[in-house]
């Protein structure tokens, strides 16, 4: 039977406070369910401890960071793995370095972490046609953009991340062809 709140008018199920057992079944579960991050599990169990509360009969005290960091020792949370994989996956939505490195770091990435997954030269370059075909930028769109327009989507380049000559070398494009040539040029140098 549920337990409920004395004078609770909605009848609202209060939840008993965490011991060890369920912190670490909390843990298990959130690992299984999504790839994260070390700081991103370690704010999620602060989190859940704030909201529920610390078993008052329970033998120890709640450990967040050892509990983490046992579980990166198990190979359940790869930071290096998340951060590679965030960055492929904003990668090909057309973020670029700059907004790539804020959301890693937001994700509690290391900065040393985040140097190692950095995008080359011509991956962002990908990452700038991959924008600019999605929000039909520059020669991607149904007519040549006029000064604001142009304008326009240089700013939004710059607020995905991507630096002003890339922005501007996108949406200045004569034609689409041009636009992916440039995006490719730097391929044949990654194979040479």
């Amino acid at each position: 039977m549920a337990r409920y709140k004395q004078g609770n008018e909605q009848g609202k199920r209060v939840k008993k406070p965490l011991n060890p057992t369920q912190m670490r079944d909390l843990a298990l579960s959130y690992v299984a369910r999504y790839a994260t991050s070390s700081a991103k599990l370690e704010r999620y169990l602060a989190r859940k401890l704030r909201e529920r509360g610390w078993d008052e009969n329970a033998e120890v005290q709640p450990d967040i960071a050892g509990l983490v960091s046992r579980y990166a020792e198990l190979g359940y949370i790869d930071d290096e793995g998340f951060a590679r994989s965030k960055s492929a996956s904003l990668m090909r939505r057309g973020y670029g370095k700059r907004r790539v490195e804020q959301v890693l770091g937001q994700d509690g990435i290391s900065a040393n972490i985040r140097e190692d997954v950095a995008a080359s030269a011509a991956e962002l370059r990908h990452a700038a046609l991959a924008l600019a075909q999605k929000r039909r930028f520059g020669p991607f769109g149904i007519q040549p953009p006029d000064m604001a327009r142009r304008e326009k989507q240089v700013a939004a380049m710059l607020r995905y991340g991507h630096n002003l000559d890339s922005a501007r070398k996108m949406v200045d494009a004569p034609t689409t062809d041009a636009a992916e040539e440039w995006a490719h040029e730097l391929d044949e140098d990654d194979f040479a």
